[in-house]
């Protein structure tokens, strides 16, 4: 008899990468096999089994309700460039431009 038991649908997944050492992915590839299910479902389950057991978890998590799982990072913001569609340099891009008289070298006179 296998310990997690069958799946059950109606669930939220949340895409996380990590890293195991190569032996516990073996044996999380192993029982997924044996199984016949998916190595993120053996996940979820061994979570919600094994952390289940531990009195003094749930006992800290019930005085800690917040989320403990770190905010998604926005996605990065794009530079803009300043060229129109027909691909000239825009009227505000060109009254930002340094124009040849204020560079460095001709202001030290």
């Amino acid at each position: 008899m296998s310990v997690i038991k069958p799946r059950t649908r109606g669930k939220q997944f949340i895409q996380h990468r990590t890293r195991l050492d190569r032996e516990n992915l073996e044996t999380l590839y192993a029982y997924a096999a044996f199984l016949d299910e998916t190595p993120e479902y053996v996940l979820n389950e061994l979570i919600d089994t094994v952390l289940a057991k531990d009195k003094d978890f749930i006992k800290w998590r019930s005085a800690h309700p917040q989320s403990c799982a770190p905010r998604p990072s926005p996605p990065p913001t794009e530079l803009r460039d300043e060229r129109t569609a027909s691909g000239t340099v825009s009227d505000s891009a060109a009254r930002t431009a340094v124009s040849p008289a204020s560079t460095p070298a001709e202001r030290v006179s």
